[in-house]
């Protein structure tokens, strides 16, 4: 079986637009870009002198003239200058280093922090590999197109012009016209033909994209494709994305040499007009040999430049096109955004009010009904129903991960949208269904709940999640790294590191989303003391499947299709014998006659 995508064409971004962004860090370093570019001037100025110096000293040696002298100040002079316009350029680069690099890292810094502020619903929508190889390839284009627009084309200009002028003052005008002809075609051709090879530079972006996020989607999925023994199907899947990435680079590259090989025949023709005309005007005696010399000495110090300048425009465009997905990402708004007005929440009591709450994650589904329910301060609600009921999407909503379609959520009084998400999440904490861990040390996962806490406060968070003892026996104790998303413990493992993380916190509002499913019976009713010890004077919601671990919660809400089909404490919706009571009923069937496949 072979399955193929088809995306969205690459699309072009006004490359401008993607230019002016980067001029305000330009701005912030004004005396630095101002000294480079005088030194700019100076190499520049140093560099254009060197073949009238050339000239003088090789009219003063030509036989012709009536005495031969060693020109020993003009010798000098030319190894000054050829120094100068080396040691200017070298000064520029050590003045910009620190606007470039300053560059790269605050656009890295506030793409990051922009991709941390998008909405839930961005996140898992995401490509991972697509975004990382994005913000790459963009923050590497950044110093590239600061410092080769700013000291190559510029520069290049400069010099061209400076050529042209003293060609014009000086000799014969055709010398001028055939340099400004020359100069012309080249540029055209140029644009004419970087523009059209565009397409295969995003071509292959665009695949290079799509291959490193089937690649990191494989490899975090490593076990999931071992169980199907589809190896040899993701390897097909990455090697389509790598064929449209072939073909785009080998069009990339025969184009270049096309390229390359008519800006050569371009200038190779107009160097050799201009050889001609002095050549020429040398036998007629209107030029010196040292003028003949001169006009060679300009003509190769334009050609390279010149040629550096068809390198430099490519490069620029296809750094331009590394930028353009990266900025693209900047470019996508943050769904849930503080209010202007928005204050830190002021938690007195901890009282949790949902008031006639709807919500839908797409208009066509709606997930939650008019749900009306209150959580009193230092009390414990659990929230129990069927998959699908509506039961995790209330801790998003409680964390602010999406704003709710209709109706509000109180906490002491003041609307969850008016406070600033900051002081809302450090209010409450949570033990997540799917403990998901950074790729660090167990310390390090811990002390993530609280990351200036001291060793002893993480020790004793362990130890009340009841990991301590565990962690003593593995042999890097806390030092131990956990692998990628944790995948070196187990799910009860990664679950206690979990719960000690959120003990860590020491929040106002505490979460359980299934907080022990991954546990055994044995280190469930351990924890579940623990638990009920940590929840004390904390307002607590508790989501569960199993209903078991919920018998004690000063009230049960039972939710069925998004509404609330029941309310009361375990022993008043047994006694109603409703939906609870048919759910009981059923796990007390399922753990005294477990399923045959289960019984050693």
């Amino acid at each position: 079986m072979r399955i193929t995508h088809h995306g969205p064409a690459p699309t072009q971004r006004n490359d401008w637009k993607t230019i002016r962004i980067l001029l305000p860090y330009l701005a912030e370093f004004r005396g630095r870009v101002a000294l480079a570019l005088m030194l700019l001037v100076a190499a520049k100025l140093a560099n254009v002198a060197v073949p009238l110096a050339l000239k003088e000293i090789v009219d003063s040696l030509d036989p012709t003239q009536a005495m031969l002298t060693l020109p020993v100040m003009m010798l000098l002079a030319y190894g000054l200058l050829r120094f100068a316009s080396t040691l200017f350029g070298e000064l520029r680069d050590a003045v910009f280093a620190k606007v470039t690099q300053r560059a790269i890292r605050r656009v890295a810094l506030k793409v990051f922090s922009h991709l941390h502020a998008l909405s839930l619903r961005f996140h898992l929508e995401r490509q991972t590999g697509g975004v990382s190889r994005d913000i790459e390839r963009g923050t590497r284009g950044i110093g590239f197109l600061l410092n080769f627009m700013l000291f190559n084309i510029l520069p290049t200009l400069i010099e061209i012009g400076l050529v042209a002028a003293i060609l014009l003052l000086y000799y014969d005008p055709w010398f001028a016209i055939v340099t400004f002809v020359t100069l012309s075609v080249y540029v055209a051709f140029t644009l004419i033909i970087t523009e059209w090879r565009m397409v295969f530079r995003r071509t292959m972006n665009d695949s290079d994209s799509k291959a490193n996020t089937r690649a990191i989607d494989s490899l975090l999925n490593y076990e999931t494709v071992k169980y199907f023994s589809n190896e040899t199907y993701e390897s097909r899947r990455y090697d389509d994305s790598l064929q449209v990435w072939e073909k785009a680079a080998v069009r990339n590259q025969t184009s270049l040499a096309a390229l390359n090989a008519g800006q050569s025949l371009i200038v190779a023709l107009g160097v050799t007009v201009l050889m001609f005309l002095a050549a020429h005007h040398v036998t007629q005696g209107t030029m010196t040999l040292g003028d003949l010399v001169l006009v060679n000495a300009y003509m190769i110090q334009i050609y390279l430049p010149l040629h550096f300048l068809g390198f430099v425009y490519r490069e620029i465009k296809h750094s331009l096109a590394d930028m353009e997905k990266m900025f693209t990402l900047l470019a996508v708004n943050t769904e849930v955004q503080d209010k202007p007005d928005a204050q830190a929440l002021q938690i007195s009591g901890g009282v949790i009010r949902f008031e006639q709450v709807d919500f839908h994650y797409d208009p066509k589904r709606q997930i939650l009904f008019d749900l009306s329910f209150e959580i009193p301060a230092g009390r414990t609600l659990a929230v129990v129903g069927s998959s699908g009921a509506g039961k995790s999407t209330l801790s998003r909503l409680l964390f602010r991960f999406y704003d709710v379609s209709g109706g509000r959520i109180l906490i002491d009084g003041q609307d969850i949208r008016d406070v600033t998400q900051t002081s809302l999440r450090a209010a409450i904490g949570i033990v997540p269904q799917d403990t998901v861990l950074f790729n660090d040390t167990i310390y390090y996962n811990i002390a993530y709940g609280r990351p200036g806490a001291t060793r002893e406060e993480i020790l004793q968070a362990a130890k009340h999640a009841h990991i301590h003892d565990f962690i003593e026996s593995l042999p890097d104790k806390y030092e131990s790294m956990v692998g990628e998303r944790g995948l070196k413990l187990s799910g009860g493992e990664k679950q206690r590191v979990a719960i000690a993380r959120a003990i860590l916190k020491n929040p106002h509002i505490l979460i359980f989303d299934e907080a022990t499913s991954a546990l055994d019976s044995k280190s469930e009713k351990a924890i579940q003391a623990e638990l009920k010890q940590i929840s004390e004077n904390r307002t607590t919601l508790i989501i569960a499947h199993r209903l078991s671990t919920v018998i004690e919660a000063d009230q049960i809400l039972v939710l069925d299709h998004g509404r609330i089909a029941e309310v009361g404490t375990h022993r008043e919706l047994l006694e109603k014998n409703g939906v609870y009571a048919h759910m009981w009923a059923l796990q007390q069937q399922e753990e005294a006659h477990p399923p045959a496949a289960l019984v050693e």
